[in-house]
Order: structure tokens, then C-alpha cells, then sequence
């Protein structure tokens, strides 16, 4: 017989006490941590883990209890109650349950000791259970000392233990609480049991199987083990659950979704970072803003899935060029930037190159190939700035510079560039104010027949003056729109205000209109269209829409499909700028256009240059020859006007013989005047549908 705490151990039976222990070490780890979780979750969460807290406290314990109790050598035949029993198995996993209830729910500030301290008691009224199912053959009596002592030991100890891990007061919380809860459970089954006293009596044929015994105690541990490994493997699965989520939402937190380069938050701390060090080392930083060109071009004429795979194929490309000390990241839809240690200029022209071989590769998709290309702007800490924000502002300087230089794709910022780049700003803000004042104007510039000089029509130009600077030329103007995307609001705008006067000239000429690229790829263009002939009453046959070459050679398949919709409503629909462009003989083969427009550049050099008369006399043939009028811009001599006519040229446009005017002044020249029903008319703001202001207009004019 061995002695263990004062209890009486059969040698035999040592390792039943080894198994009890590790059930019990095992089981007080669990129900820490499971306990811990559900203190920091809430809702039916909390009341899960509670309850897994409660399976593991009460399964580890009473297996504790139980295993120890078959290793006691009372010295008598042992039996157990199978009521009681299972009542104490009821009773530990219950108790713990409400005690972990308790201790997580912060009713008071001495809660997890009071929650520990009733878990401490459903354990020792669950030793004391089970003691009352032990059956002995034999006179039972109890030491009321080590009893209490023993209870005394289980409440405090546990409370202790509910105390310290809510407390955290170190980072090994959880081993410490479920050491001293390891020290509960066993205090207090081996004092117990040291209170415990038999005195056998011997009755004939009354024994024990040992044997059964230590195989019901290898079972009990068995299930014991289960129940607690089941509760921890959840703990740890979701523990793992948790940290997966938090890499997920820490890396969507960092990065871009669609290109997986770094976000603009990822960016603004390793700027931050960089010029710190080197602020503390005397060392450069350079930034690199990037924009890609012509992006909204690409989601307007390909879509926005396109688009997408574009800047998915580019996030690969830079984030595989990088090098130590080298950072790419997407700080807006079609803006990237990059940050770089510099080291000398050659480290650094040869990071640029990398990127310009990245940004300008070809993309090639199924049934289209796109050549990206960027602009890149770069500015040096400390040299051209002395905090994030400036330095940030100036490589965007640069970088509009690059966009605006055909010929550099990279520029370095410089301190001229301020003035003027700040100039363009402010103009282009003024611009948006000019529409939403409607502070701009029509021009409009009669077209003549060359043989009978005969008015055929007039163009509607765009015109701004501006309050300080005066008449800011279309040529300024016209890309600062694309630029900021006001170029749909103004050509609608044109569209509608050259329809609505057209509508109320007398004789009833055509208009010509210019529609820009972007009008033309936008996907409502034949929608739009119908409703402002109608909103203005204009007859489809009098609206003549000009447009390059070079709009309908971007995407020739679907640009002769919106033609063909156009005019199907019976619009005219001219070729303008021919000869600057791709001049392309299928692509007249391939339309039925209503008119050419030669461009003013072979006019100006046709009296000087044999060349150019000679491609002016071709123009001519091949429009006869396809049935198709041909108008020459830029007539501004008499000797143009002259060999135009003498080559059998249908119509012409230039200073010569009318420079484009408001609409005012056209009225006073006496070449059109006003019918009664469009005298009055109120003409629609930039941006304001001409159905809401011509509300008054009769039914019946709005027809195509």
C-alpha cells in the first residue's frame, strides 16, 4: 500500500492516480481557455462556449474524481450507486456551468472570483456525491477537519483561478489560472479522501474485480479525454478561424482588392516610414505618381470588365518588379505610386525603366490588344519638399506635366511648374462654374455652296469668355473637359442648344455639330439623340453630326454599328478632318457618309504646293466618284475659294465667307431670322434637360 496525500493507495493502482492527473491537468487547461472565450464573445457565441465550458469542466472533474476514487484501496469490497452517480456528474458539469456564467458577465468587479468561487463548490458537493454512491462493506466515518478544509481549499483556490485569467495580468494568464485549478481539483479530492475513513467488515463471498475496476477507470479516462480534446479542438479551431479572419481583414485593410498591389493606407505609412528614415539617416526619398492614360477610354469603349482585367494584368507587373527598398502601391482608380531609397540616379532611371516596361507593355485579350501607357511624375524628399503632403502634391505636378507632353512619358518636378499647373487648375474650375452659370455660347460659321453661293448650313462651335481673361480658346478649353470629365455635359449642352435655335430659323438650314470621342462612345448616344430632336423639335434631316477619323478607327466594328442607328433616324453624318487621320478607303467603303469635310491644312499650302493640290483634286474625285459632297474648311483667300471651284468642289467654310458668330449677331447679317413659335424660345442650361425648359413647347413640334 502506498500513501498519497493521505490517502491509501494500492501499488497496483499508482498509475490510475498518474491517468487521474493528467485527466485533470488536461481538463483545468480547456476549461480555461474555453472559459476565457466565452468572456469575450456575446450572444448565443457566449452561450455556446459556455456551454462547452460546462461539458469540459464537468466530463475533466468528475473523470477525476471517479478515476482517483477506483485507485482508493479501502481495504473492502467497493460498489457504486448508479443514481448518485450519475447525479454527480450532473452536478459538476451544472455548477461549473453557472460559476463560468457568472464570472464572465461582469455584474460586479468581484464577479469571476465570486463565478470561480461557486465553481469551487459545485466541485467539492460533486466529490461529496459521489462519495455517498461509494459503497463499501465496511463502517464509514469522516474527519471534520480535513472535510472543511477541503471545501475551503476548492472555493478559494478556484476563485483564484476565475480571478487571475480575467485579470490577464501577464502573458502566461492562462497557465497560471489553470495551474491553480488543477490545485483545486486536487486538493480537495485528496484532502476529501483523507477524511474519508473505512472500517472494513468481513462478509463471506464479498470482493472486488480489480481488474474491472481499473478497466472501467481506463474507460472513464478514455471518455473524459474525448469530451475535454472535443471542447479544446473547437477552441483551437476557432482560435485559428479568428486569426485566418484577421490576416483576411488585415491584408483587405492593406491592399487593393482587384490588384492586390498595397492601398493608399498601405502607401501613406511606408511613405511615412521612409521619410522618417531618411530624415534620421540624411538620406532621399523619391515618389513616383503614376496615372495611366486614356483609362476612361478603355471601361468607355470596352467596358468596365475590361477595365478591370487592365489593372489586374498591371498589379501583377509591378508588384513582381520590385527590389529592396522599392514600393508600388494603388492609390485610386487609375492612379498608382511608387516609393524608392535613393541611392544614386542610375538606381533610380533604372526603377523607372522597369515601371515604363510594365505600364506600356501590351495587354492582349481574346479578340482586342491594348497598350496601357502611363505618365509618371517625380519629386525628391527633401530636395523638393519637406513634408508628405507637399511632396505627394508635387510628384502629381510633375506627373500632369508628363500628360501633357506628348513626347516625355516620366517628368521631374521643378518649381515652375507650380504656377502653371496651378493656372490649369483654377482654369478648369472655373470651366465647371462656367457650366453651372451658364456662362458659355454657341458660335455658329456658315457653310456655302461653292457654285451657286447659296448658304447650305451653319457649324455650331463651343465658345467661352471668361470674366478675367476673355475668350479662352477652344483648343485650351476642350482638354481640360476631357481631362475632368465635363466633356459629356458640354457636348450634350452644344447638342441641345444648336438643336433648340435651329428649330426657329427661318430659312430652316442645317446645323452641323461636332460630337467628341467620348460622346461617341458613351452608350446612349442614338438615345440621346432622339430625345433632344425631340425635346427641340428639330427635324432629323437638318442635324448634321461631324466626327474624326481617328473616333470611329478606335473601334471601327462598333462605331459603324451606333452610325448606322443614327442615321437610321434620317441624321446626316459627316467625315470630318479627312486627311489628317487614318483616311482610310475602306473605312468610306464601308459607310455611306453624307459628307466630307477636307481638312484646312491642304487648304492653307493650295496655291503654294503642287502636292497638296494634287491631294485635293484626289479628295474631290473620290468623293464624285462615291457620290459623296465634299466641304473644304479654312477658305480664307479668294484664290482658295477660286481653285476650289475651278475643281469642282461642292461646299466650303472659312474666315472668307463668314467667321463664326453668336447667335445675335448672326440675326442682324439678315441670313436667317426667327419663325413665331421659336421666337421666345428658352433655351436649357449646360446640363439642363430641354424638356424641362420648354415645357410650354406644343405637342406637335417635338417630332423627329
Amino acid at each position: 500500500m502506498i500513501t498519497v496525500l493521505g490517502c491509501v493507495v494500492n501499488e497496483h493502482n499508482i498509475w490510475l492516480v498518474l491517468v487521474a492527473a493528467m485527466v485533470c491537468a488536461f481538463g483545468s487547461w480547456a476549461v480555461i481557455c474555453l472559459f476565457e472565450r466565452a468572456a469575450r464573445t456575446k450572444g448565443m457565441q457566449r452561450a455556446g462556449w459556455h456551454f462547452l465550458t460546462a461539458v469540459a469542466a464537468g466530463a475533466g472533474i468528475w473523470c477525476t474524481h471517479f478515476i482517483a476514487m477506483l485507485a482508493y484501496e479501502p481495504g473492502a469490497p467497493v460498489t457504486f450507486d448508479p443514481v448518485l452517480t450519475i447525479l454527480s456528474l450532473l452536478i459538476a458539469i451544472v455548477g461549473t456551468g453557472a460559476g463560468s456564467v457568472f464570472a464572465a458577465s461582469g455584474l460586479t468587479r468581484f464577479a469571476p472570483a465570486l463565478g470561480g468561487a461557486i465553481t469551487g463548490m459545485a466541485i467539492a458537493v460533486m466529490h461529496y456525491t459521489g462519495m455517498m454512491a461509494y459503497r463499501v462493506q465496511g463502517t464509514i466515518g469522516w474527519d471534520m477537519g480535513y472535510l472543511i478544509a477541503s471545501i475551503v481549499l476548492s472555493v478559494g483556490l478556484s476563485a483564484a483561478a476565475f480571478h487571475l485569467v480575467m485579470r490577464k495580468s501577464s502573458r502566461g494568464h492562462r497557465y497560471m489560472s489553470a495551474s491553480v485549478l488543477l490545485l483545486a481539483i486536487v486538493t480537495l479530492h485528496f484532502t476529501g479522501m483523507t477524511a474519508f475513513q473505512v472500517t472494513p467488515m468481513l462478509i463471506d463471498d464479498g470482493f472486488s474485480n480489480p481488474a474491472a475496476m481499473q478497466a472501467l477507470a481506463l474507460a472513464v479516462a478514455i471518455v473524459a479525454l474525448v469530451i475535454v480534446g472535443a471542447g479544446l479542438a473547437s477552441y483551437l479551431i476557432d482560435d485559428s478561424a479568428r486569426s485566418e479572419s484577421l490576416d483576411r481583414l488585415r491584408h483587405m485593410a492593406l491592399n487593393d482588392t482587384l490588384t492586390g498591389l498595397p492601398n493608399r493606407a498601405s502607401f501613406a505609412d511606408r511613405l511615412d516610414h521612409e521619410i522618417d528614415l531618411a530624415s534620421e539617416t540624411g538620406g532621399k526619398v523619391v515618389l513616383i505618381g503614376i496615372d495611366l492614360n486614356k483609362f476612361k477610354d478603355v471601361n468607355d469603349l470596352r467596358g468596365h470588365g475590361v477595365g478591370d482585367m487592365m489593372l489586374r494584368v498591371l498589379g501583377e507587373r509591378l508588384f513582381g518588379l520590385t527590389k529592396e527598398g522599392e514600393f508600388v502601391a494603388r492609390t485610386g482608380g487609375d492612379e498608382f505610386a511608387a516609393v524608392q531609397r535613393y541611392v544614386d540616379q542610375a538606381t533610380l532611371e533604372d526603377f523607372l525603366d522597369r515601371l515604363e516596361e510594365a505600364l506600356f507593355a501590351p495587354i492582349v485579350g481574346h479578340d482586342f490588344e491594348i497598350i496601357p501607357g502611363a505618365s509618371l511624375g517625380v519629386a525628391f524628399y527633401p530636395d523638393n519638399a519637406d513634408s508628405r503632403e507637399i511632396l505627394i502634391n508635387n510628384a502629381d505636378l510633375a506627373m500632369y506635366r508628363a500628360k501633357a507632353n506628348v513626347a516625355h512619358n516620366v517628368c521631374y518636378y521643378d518649381q515652375s511648374m507650380d504656377d502653371v499647373v496651378r493656372a490649369r487648375r483654377t482654369l478648369a474650375n472655373d470651366l465647371r462654374a462656367a457650366i453651372e452659370n451658364n456662362e458659355l455660347d454657341v458660335y455658329y460659321q456658315v457653310q456655302t455652296s461653292i457654285s451657286t453661293n447659296q448658304i447650305r448650313g451653319f457649324e455650331a462651335l463651343l465658345r467661352w469668355k471668361h470674366p478675367e481673361h476673355g475668350f479662352i480658346p477652344p483648343s485650351d478649353f476642350i482638354p481640360l473637359a476631357e481631362e475632368n470629365g465635363l466633356i459629356l455635359q458640354l457636348g450634350e449642352w452644344v447638342l441641345r442648344e444648336a438643336c433648340a435655335r435651329a428649330a426657329s430659323w427661318k430659312p430652316p438650314y442645317k446645323v452641323a455639330v461636332n460630337l467628341s470621342p467620348a460622346q461617341f462612345v458613351h452608350a446612349d448616344l442614338t438615345k440621346l439623340i432622339i430625345e433632344v430632336l425631340m425635346a427641340t423639335g428639330l427635324p432629323a434631316n437638318r442635324l448634321e453630326l461631324e466626327l474624326t477619323e481617328s473616333t470611329i478607327f478606335q473601334d471601327k466594328e462598333r462605331s459603324f454599328s451606333v452610325l448606322r442607328q443614327i442615321k437610321a433616324l434620317g441624321v446626316n453624318i459627316a467625315l470630318d478632318d479627312f486627311g489628317t487621320g487614318y483616311s482610310s478607303l475602306e473605312m468610306l467603303r464601308s459607310f455611306p457618309f453624307d459628307k466630307i469635310k477636307l481638312d484646312r491644312s491642304f487648304i492653307s499650302e493650295a496655291e503654294e504646293s503642287l502636292q497638296a493640290k494634287s491631294i485635293i483634286r484626289a479628295v474631290l474625285a473620290l468623293g464624285k466618284s462615291l457620290d459623296i459632297p465634299i466641304l473644304a474648311e479654312g477658305i480664307e483667300t479668294e484664290g482658295q475659294l477660286s481653285l476650289l471651284g475651278d475643281e469642282g468642289c461642292d461646299e466650303a467654310q472659312g474666315y472668307l465667307l463668314g467667321r463664326p458668330i453668336p447667335i445675335e449677331q448672326l440675326l442682324e447679317t439678315g441670313k436667317i431670322s426667327l419663325i413665331e413659335a421659336g421666337a421666345g424660345r428658352q433655351l436649357p442650361r449646360p446640363g439642363q434637360s430641354a424638356l424641362v425648359a420648354d415645357g410650354d413647347q406644343d405637342q406637335t413640334s417635338r417630332t423627329a
